[in-house]
C-alpha cells in the first residue's frame, strides 16, 4: 500500500515537492488556493508558470477544496508563503482529524507576531499536534529535474522526522533529520535577508571579497539570533544554516538575491517586486528578524541596515559605509 501525503501550496516548491513524493511511490495530494490554477495544471499535467516542462507523476493528484485535503492524509506538508500560513491553518482547523501531523517547507516567521512556525502551529492547533520543519539549500527547478539534493527535516518527535524523511528521500535526494526545529527554522528564514544584502553589494558593483565577508558574517548574525531563541549551533554550520546562506548569497536563481541586486542597480523596491513577480520572503523577514532582534537585544547589524534600505529609505551605498565605519572588534566578539 502507498504511504499518502498532502502538500499545501501549488508555487514552485509545493509543485517540486510533491513531485518528489509521487515519484517516490507516495500517493500524493497537491492543493492551491486558486480554483483557475489548479484547473490549468490537471488540464496540462504540469505546472507551466513555475515548473515548465516537468511533467507530473500518476501518483499526484490536484484539489483547490480545503476540505479535501485532511480527507486524503494525516500527514500534511505546507509550502505555502510565510504570509499565509497561518490562514491556511486556520482554514484546515474545521477539516483536522485528531491524529494530523503538520510539516512545513516554509522560510518565515509569522508575519502578524515574528513568532516562529511552529508556535504558531501550536496556537492554533495545540500543543499536542507532531510538527516537523524541511529545510536547507534547495533550488525547486533543481529538486523537480532530480538533480542532487540534500535537506534537513527537524522534528522534536524524531519518529515523525523519520516517517517524512523515508516519503522523501530517494538517490538523488538525501534527508538528514534533525531533532533542532528552532535552529533550522532560523536559519531557513535569515538566510533570505542575508541573501538581500548579498545582492545589494552586487548590485553596487562590489567584488567577491565583500560576498564573501556578507557570507561570513551574516552566519554569525543567524547563529546570535537562532542561539538566544534557543536552537543549537550544529544547526547553523549544516545544511539549514550555512549551505542554505550559501545557496541563497551566491546564486541568482535565489529570488532574495536578484531582489538585491535590484535595488543595488537603483531600482525602486516596488520595480524590482514587479520584475520578479514571485514571492520575496526576504523582505518582509527583514523587517520581523530587524524587531526580534532588537526586542531579545542581539546585534545584528547587515540585518539592521537591510531593514534601513527596505523600510526607511535608506541609500545602500550608506548602509555599506555605516557597516564598514562600525567600531573595530574582535572577529569573535558576541
Amino acid at each position: 500500500m502507498h504511504s499518502k501525503i498532502a502538500v499545501l501550496g501549488a508555487g514552485s516548491w509545493g509543485t517540486a515537492l510533491a513531485i518528489l513524493a509521487a515519484r517516490n511511490n507516495c500517493q500524493t495530494l497537491l492543493w492551491g488556493h486558486n480554483p483557475e490554477h489548479i484547473t490549468s495544471l490537471k488540464t496540462a499535467k504540469q505546472n507551466q508558470r513555475y515548473l515548465p516542462e516537468v511533467i507530473f507523476p500518476e501518483l499526484l493528484q490536484l484539489t483547490s477544496e480545503i476540505a479535501e485535503v485532511a480527507a486524503f492524509s494525516n500527514l500534511l506538508l505546507i509550502a505555502v508563503p510565510s504570509h499565509a500560513f497561518k490562514d491556511t491553518l486556520i482554514n484546515l482547523r474545521p477539516h483536522l482529524p485528531s491524529d494530523i501531523k503538520i510539516a512545513w517547507a516554509t522560510k518565515g516567521f509569522n508575519t502578524d507576531d515574528g513568532f516562529l512556525l511552529h508556535q504558531t502551529v501550536e496556537n492554533i492547533l495545540g500543543p499536542d499536534t507532531p510538527t516537523a520543519v524541511l529545510s536547507g539549500p534547495t533550488f525547486a527547478n533543481e529538486v523537480a529535474a532530480n538533480l542532487p539534493t540534500a535537506i534537513t527535516i527537524a522534528s522534536a518527535d524524531i519518529s515523525f522526522a523519520e516517517q517524512l524523511a523515508t516519503i522523501m528521500r530517494n538517490p538523488g535526494f538525501r534527508v538528514y533529520t534533525s531533532s533542532d526545529i528552532i535552529g533550522v527554522q532560523v536559519g531557513g528564514a535569515v538566510k533570505n535577508v542575508l541573501a538581500i544584502a548579498a545582492g545589494i553589494a552586487d548590485g553596487l558593483g562590489f567584488g567577491a571579497n565583500t560576498r564573501a565577508a556578507l557570507i561570513t558574517r551574516g552566519l554569525t548574525e543567524i547563529q546570535r539570533l537562532g542561539l538566544a531563541l534557543g536552537g543549537k549551533n550544529e544547526s547553523f554550520v549544516g545544511l539549514s544554516g550555512l549551505g542554505d546562506l550559501i545557496l541563497t548569497c551566491t546564486d541568482n536563481q535565489s529570488r532574495n538575491r536578484r531582489f538585491g541586486l535590484a535595488i543595488g542597480q537603483g531600482k525602486t523596491k516596488e520595480v524590482a517586486i514587479n520584475e520578479i513577480n514571485q514571492e520575496i520572503e526576504g523582505i518582509s523577514t527583514a523587517e520581523k528578524t530587524y524587531l526580534i532582534a532588537k526586542r531579545i537585544g542581539v546585534e545584528m547589524p547587515i540585518t539592521e541596515q537591510v531593514y534601513k534600505v527596505l523600510y526607511q529609505d535608506l541609500e545602500p551605498i550608506t548602509a555599506v559605509q555605516n557597516l564598514l565605519q562600525r567600531e573595530q572588534k574582535s572577529e569573535t566578539a558576541q
